[in-house]
């Protein structure tokens, strides 16, 4: 029988998960976290493209042509191949304001990036208690089955010598029915909750170990989120963008120079067959004169998306300070629900026992005991939820001061 007992729970020690092991599980598997790391990634090529663009480039190609009839001045055959170099000397401003852009656009990334992360650690801690939640209070209904059932066999037996009534056994009859009822509930709630936190994770969640969360010592430094640091990368995105469109207004110059060799068949006298080449040295000059404020109203737009980003960049940081104070508060809260939670757990103890050793002998009636039976089990499950969130109150607190959750876990 022992080494029965032992096989049973071998495997649910090995399959146990650590709310470390999700959370690093979580930042490695997370397909949006993969997604938006090959986005930042996707940021970085295109920078490295703006980047490049200042060097010169060079192209080849080749044609050929055929005409039906030929004449003195064009054969009936050409073949041409070349090679053109070319370099922008001036572009009016624009690479460097594109390049400035890109850069913006991939600290942007990253900080989207880094506060996806820190939210998803947030939401598997959540999940984590939750479940841990859900867990206590099944254990707890478990409990009260037992209770139920073995209380329902002694009034069977008392039934059977004609010392209790039908109703008796009845009343016990539906509380224990309902109490599974609700097991098989709270069951299936658990199920949801671990379905939900595997697609997070990448992985199957069987059982999970206990966990506690450091408790904030010292108040935190003012610093604003990832997220708010994101928007505010792209709105110097958008003051870049807005000087890249401006360059159109400036003067370009463009240095190419490009080396044809050509080739003739079926020629006249005129024009004799042979290898030809030539090379050709183009210096360009182009600015923009008048566009009906096609260029103007451009750079007016990209200025107001850059200054509803902004709007949005003030709120975010007022709502972070708001989320700041409130995730103290809820620690404070928290604690205060877990005092409280305690005595009412005591004094629910207590007066099961004493209301049952009455029921024992007749002094009260089912209706008491089975009241009191409740008031038990729901405490013994508040208990249990008040210290699981309090934990919840430390990573939110954490979350909301740009700092990894992941760092605080014990």
């Amino acid at each position: 029988m022992k080494k029965l007992a032992l096989i049973c729970i071998v495997p649910a020690f090995i399959y146990a998960h650590t709310l470390q092991e999700l959370l690093d599980g979580a930042l490695s598997n997370n397909e949006i976290v993969s997604s938006k790391k090959l986005l930042q990634e996707a940021g970085q090529k295109q920078l490295e493209a703006s980047q490049n663009s200042y060097f010169p480039t060079v192209d080849v190609g080749s044609s050929y042509q055929s005409l039906n009839q030929k004449t003195p001045n064009a054969p009936g055959d050409v073949y041409n191949g070349f090679v053109k170099i070319g370099l922008d000397i001036y572009d009016g401003g624009y690479k460097s304001s594109d390049i400035a852009k890109n850069k913006a656009l991939l600290e942007a990334s990253k900080f989207e990036t880094s506060a996806y992360e820190k939210s998803l650690q947030l939401e598997i801690v959540q999940d984590f208690y939750n479940i841990k939640n859900t867990q206590s209070t099944i254990k707890a209904l478990e409990e009260k089955s037992l209770q139920l059932e073995a209380e329902l066999e002694r009034i069977k037996k008392f039934y059977e010598v004609g010392s209790a009534t039908k109703d008796e056994i009845d009343k016990l009859q539906a509380a224990f029915s309902n109490n599974i009822y609700t097991i098989e509930t709270s069951k299936y709630q658990l199920e949801t909750l671990k379905q939900a936190l595997s697609i997070k994770i990448a992985s199957e969640v069987q059982t999970l170990e206990d966990a506690t969360i450091t408790p904030p010592t010292t108040a935190a430094t003012e610093e604003v989120s990832d997220e708010i640091k994101a928007l505010m990368a792209n709105v110097d995105s958008y003051e870049h963008m807005a000087s890249s469109i401006e360059s159109s207004y400036n003067p370009k110059f463009r240095l190419e120079n490009t080396y044809n060799v050509y080739d003739y068949d079926r020629t006249d006298a005129t024009h004799p067959e042979g290898l030809d080449n030539q090379n050709k040295f183009l210096l360009t000059f182009s600015m923009r004169l008048y566009d009906n404020a096609v260029i103007k109203n451009q750079k007016e737009a990209t200025l107001l998306q850059k200054r509803a980003l902004q709007k949005q960049v003030e709120q975010s940081k007022k709502l972070q300070n708001t989320n700041i104070k409130l995730s103290l508060m809820k620690i404070q809260t928290a604690k205060s629900q877990i005092i409280s939670a305690k005595e009412s757990l005591e004094s629910a103890n207590s007066a099961y026992e004493t209301i049952l050793e009455k029921y024992k002998v007749g002094a009260v009636d089912n209706v008491a005991y089975l009241d009191a039976l409740s008031t038990k089990t729901d405490a013994k499950s508040q208990y249990e939820k008040a210290q699981n969130d309090l934990q919840v109150a430390y990573a939110t607190y954490y979350y909301y001061t740009n700092q990894n959750i992941k760092e605080y876990i014990q």
